[in-house]
């Protein structure tokens, strides 16, 4: 670019830090097209800031087909001047699926691990929620729109047991879902560095994740309102849509 432009790199440089550019980052995204979009961002983040009387909020999800990696070498510890090193082989000892619900007042969660992520298998884990939170309150569970959340298995348990309601985000929107939070902290904390023999120590280190962070953490505190967030996707959308027109004149 600074050959193109006849300037300088630092010149480069200097422009691309004051507007704040970016060039060797690039991200994902994807628009929902989902009709129902406006209702359910202000259906469950009105949940998250102004949540009823006499209920419990839930956000629910699975992390499936995590894998109990074992390095094919041990892990070397950070040194003066040499960061922690790994190898990039591995063998593969199995999965598991993760269950999890996290009480967005009180950032307790409540965890199950799975084979495999079926209906039966979220039927079943509802039946734990439905164990673990006391008589009397209603239970509001924010979840994606994974088939077997709407199984006839499921609605057939929930006809059974009206005080669950079930609040599903917009498609391509698991941003909504406060346990992907939790689900990124199990990820770098407990995961991401580990090394695991078996599926089995991978689940204690799982379980063990769990309990120091029932024990040392809070809720995470959500903090857009509907309408912010909103006015973001709009100005967002509006941006891309300009850019787009431009690129394929």
């Amino acid at each position: 670019m600074a050959k193109q432009a006849g300037m300088s790199r630092s010149t480069v440089s200097r422009i691309w830090r004051a507007f704040g550019l970016q060039p060797h980052i690039v991200r994902t995204f994807k628009f929902s097209n989902d009709p129902q979009f406006v209702e359910k961002v202000r259906d469950i983040v009105g949940l998250y800031m102004n949540p009823p009387e006499n209920a419990i909020v839930l956000a629910v999800d699975e992390k499936p087909q995590i894998q109990a990696l074992e390095r094919a070498q041990p892990v070397l510890p950070m040194d003066f001047g040499m960061p922690e090193r790994q190898t990039h082989n591995y063998l593969r000892h199995g999965t598991l699926d993760l269950f999890a619900a996290l009480n967005v007042a009180t950032g307790e969660v409540i965890a199950r691990t799975k084979k495999r992520h079926r209906a039966k298998d979220f039927v079943d884990f509802l039946r734990t929620l439905d164990k673990h939170v006391e008589d009397g309150l209603e239970v509001h569970i924010v979840l994606d729109n994974l088939s077997a959340h709407k199984a006839p298995e499921v609605r057939r348990w929930l006809v059974r047991h009206p005080r669950f309601q079930l609040h599903f985000t917009p498609t391509y929107s698991s941003w909504l879902n406060l346990v992907e939070r939790f689900f990124g902290l199990l990820t770098e904390r407990a995961l991401k560095r580990g090394t695991f023999t078996s599926v089995p120590a991978l689940r204690k280190a799982i379980c063990e994740y769990i309990e120091v962070h029932n024990e040392e953490y809070g809720p995470f505190k959500w903090t857009k309102t509907a309408d912010e967030i909103l006015d973001s996707v709009k100005r967002f959308g509006q941006r891309t849509t300009r850019v787009h027109g431009r690129l394929t004149k």
